[in-house]
């Protein structure tokens, strides 16, 4: 397994605190049987599928999740065809934003991961769909929508300290990318390109 070269001084300590979960137990009765379940209370989330006309390619972005490597680093999967803890994802953001809606954050989200500035009527609500249900429960509201150069502003790769890449999967190869498990990549990437594939 390739190992991260910029990722060091790994180390853990406990969550007390955060802005973006919260861990409860939820306490209730079903059936006439008392049971608890764990779970994590967190935001609910919009996603994009970006098409690039000139590119003939799918537009996705690849980070580093913590998560990720950690259960990564208990396996012995050595066909990674990228560093452990990286993932392919769409362009994606939780919806934190009370004072905007869904198409607003995921038109700011895709110009601050992916540098293209996409007007609103442009960016086309496809489906909604819950994740992480075992836990979390929450909502991602997918989206969909063509780019081009002419919409670039900059080269993308997120804000503050975030460190994204933008990838250009080929629309000819996103068939086979999809299945190659050597490509760390979410469900949602998956279940976006066979949509596109069925209804495009």
């Amino acid at each position: 397994m390739k190992t991260p070269k910029e990722i060091t001084n790994i180390r853990f300590c406990a969550c007390e605190s955060s802005r973006y979960i919260k861990p409860k137990r939820m306490l209730f009765c079903e059936n006439g049987k008392e049971r608890s379940w764990d779970i994590i209370e967190a935001h609910d989330s919009v996603a994009a599928l970006l098409y690039h006309r000139q590119k003939d390619a799918f537009v996705l972005v690849k980070q580093f999740r913590p998560a990720v490597f950690l259960k990564e680093m208990t396996r012995e999967n050595k066909n990674l065809k990228c560093e452990i803890g990286y993932t392919y994802e769409l362009c994606a953001g939780i919806t934190d934003k009370s004072d905007k809606t869904l198409q607003e954050i995921m038109q700011e989200e895709i110009l601050e991961e992916c540098g293209y500035d996409i007007p609103l009527d442009k960016i086309e609500e496809i489906a909604e769909f819950y994740s992480s249900v075992g836990f979390a429960g929450s909502k991602q509201t997918l989206f969909f929508a063509e780019v081009d150069e002419q919409f670039r502003v900059h080269k993308g790769g997120g804000i503050d300290d975030e460190n994204i890449e933008v990838v250009f999967i080929p629309r000819s190869e996103a068939y086979r990318f999809v299945l190659d498990k050597a490509y760390p990549k979410t469900s949602g990437v998956m279940f976006a390109f066979l949509w596109y594939f069925k209804e495009r």
